[in-house]
């Protein structure tokens, strides 16, 4: 006597048949048809797996927009059946969206899907760490900057080194002086986002990677003091910046983070871009009150991380403008 399990393994083989006799087409809209009927009994087992293994094989088959439609599907199965976000969930829907090729247009609707889907029934409001971090991974590493950050920053602890490598990888094809503009598209989000241990492995990293590469070249200097050490950049004022706001931050003074702004004024009027962030900064950790605005906090991160102006990268994000740095003192900044 065959089990409910035999049954929906039988369907699959049969689907999975078509693929392999090349009827794509046909699959996905039977896939569908047996899908919704599972789904109409509120047997949610069957739908997802009967979805996820035709997904699968579509997109394994080189059929996106097919496959991209069973993984639509899929994750709607998830919202009727109100499935919480797990390993096991998860872990499904993180395969699929590996299968994708980057060039699929259905690709970038699944993760807006899988990430609504997440902030919905699972405990984070702007969506699951993981999913954020596999989806701003994979923008990376395909150089698209803008969608890498936008996920990245909300992803996991592993997130913001690979968002700042990905940062430093696009400052290398810029002008030396322009590494603050760079490391900043991740310090200040992170900031922004109340994850000052993030924004510290994101600035860190950066400036290893420039120190190992540039070193040499950019006079760099190790600075250190009862409470901290420092790496400083003479030549680049506004990276040194960066790094003591972020010592500012971890005291938590408002005196010492008016004498930083204060010192590093000059510098800091060139970069309209920073000056909104700045201001939500000091009132969230030194509790300087700023002008009332009526921007959410996602919005001025979406005007943050559409930078400058200048040449686009691959990824279709502007490059960040500034102007070349005013020379500065030896370890500035620490006086």
């Amino acid at each position: 006597m065959s089990t409910k399990g035999d049954k929906i393994e039988k369907i699959i083989s049969r689907l999975q048949a078509r693929i392999g006799e090349g009827q794509f087409y046909e699959a996905q809209q039977q896939t569908r048809v047996v899908a919704a009927r599972y789904t109409r009994a509120a047997n949610w087992s069957a739908a997802i797996d009967i979805l996820y293994s035709v997904a699968q094989s579509l997109l394994k088959a080189g059929q996106g927009g097919s496959g991209g439609d069973l993984c639509v599907m899929l994750v709607d199965t998830y919202k009727q059946a109100e499935l919480k976000p797990d390993s096991a969930s998860k872990g499904k829907l993180l395969t699929c969206l590996r299968l994708f090729d980057s060039e699929e247009p259905t690709r970038k609707k699944y993760i807006g899907e899988i990430i609504t889907w997440s902030s919905k029934y699972g405990e984070y409001p702007a969506g699951d760490p993981e999913l954020h971090h596999v989806a701003g991974s994979l923008y990376a590493e395909e150089h698209e900057t803008q969608e890498a950050e936008k996920h990245l920053v909300l992803g996991t602890k592993d997130s913001p080194e690979v968002l700042a490598r990905m940062e430093y990888e696009w400052y290398k094809e810029d002008e030396s002086h322009t590494a603050a503009l760079y490391a900043s598209r991740a310090v200040l989000p992170y900031l922004l986002t109340a994850n000052v241990r993030a924004a510290n492995t994101a600035y860190r990293t950066f400036t290893s990677s420039l120190n190992q590469d540039k070193g040499g070249t950019l006079g760099v200097q190790d600075v250190s003091s009862n409470s901290a050490d420092i790496r400083i950049f003479p030549s680049i004022p506004l990276l040194n910046f960066l790094g003591l706001l972020l010592l500012a931050v971890q005291r938590g003074s408002a005196d010492l983070y008016r004498q930083l702004t204060a010192k590093y004024a000059a510098h800091i009027k060139e970069l309209d871009m920073w000056h909104e962030s700045l201001e939500m900064i000091a009132e969230m950790y030194f509790g300087i009150s700023r002008p009332r605005q009526s921007n959410p906090l996602m919005d001025m991160m979406g005007s943050f991380f559409r930078g400058g102006t200048g040449g686009a990268p691959a990824g279709g994000a502007s490059r960040p403008a500034v102007k070349a740095p005013t020379p500065m003192p030896t370890a500035e900044g620490l006086d």
